[in-house]
């Protein structure tokens, strides 16, 4: 996986992750990375801009990490008591859920639940969006919502869907184990994820709109359910 830019590159630098090689402009002089990359006998090779282009779409600044490529968790490792799970039915945005892996963090989230098809994967941009907390949290890959939903529900888990309802969030009990539902940015929850939710809460809106993006949704979501276990 690359990763590029100076703050993610330095993020990365940061957390210890391993690095397979890196790229450099040919004027680029950051001297703390070059340090660091020189210190720990990271092989590093300078290249015209234009040949940095090709490996990235974004602006890398001059820098780019060729770094392994995320480890997902097993969704066993979620299965701890009082854990607080955070499910997202098919997000496309990374830049979404960088959002959504660094509010868990802040605030205390056991880990998340991805798809493996049709979703956005942990890469650059979620590394960069998510402050870098990606590393910090567990995040497992599963091949079906459904079937990780039912998985959960035998160990002891109640599932909490995120849609226009009738139940606000308030109403609802997170204690114990609990797994919150976010939608897809566009259609919400599929309506087979949504069916086998065992409750269907809403955020209250004092406001006309009646949606909100994902990443901020889930921040006040988490926060309520937080709340709620009187974990905040």
């Amino acid at each position: 996986m690359y990763i590029s830019g100076k703050n993610g590159c330095l993020t990365v630098l940061e957390k210890n992750i391993k690095i397979n090689k890196a790229f450099i402009s040919l004027d680029f002089s950051d001297e703390t990375i070059i340090t660091y990359l020189e210190k720990n006998k990271i092989n590093y090779t300078r290249k015209e801009k234009f040949e940095l282009d090709k490996l990235v779409s974004k602006n890398h600044q001059g820098i780019i990490l060729d770094i392994e490529d995320y480890k997902y968790c097993d969704i066993d490792e979620l299965m701890v008591d009082e854990a607080l799970v955070i499910m997202l039915d098919h997000l496309e945005d990374p830049h979404n859920l960088g959002a959504i892996i660094r509010t868990a963090e802040a605030l205390g989230v056991t880990g998340v639940i991805i798809p493996k098809n049709r979703t956005v994967e942990v890469n650059d941009t979620v590394v960069r969006t998510s402050a870098g907390t990606v590393f910090n949290v567990k995040i497992a890959q599963v091949n079906n919502l459904v079937n990780a939903m039912n998985q959960m529900k035998k160990n002891g888990f109640w599932i909490v869907g995120t849609d226009m309802s009738e139940t606000n969030l308030s109403e609802v009990d997170f204690n114990g184990k609990s797994c919150i539902v976010i939608g897809n940015e566009g259609r919400g929850m599929s309506r087979l994820v949504k069916e086998n939710c065992d409750f269907v809460a809403s955020i209250k809106m004092l406001g006309e709109v009646n949606s909100l993006n994902a990443s901020v949704a889930a921040g006040i979501i988490i926060f309520e359910a937080q709340k709620n276990r009187r974990k905040l």
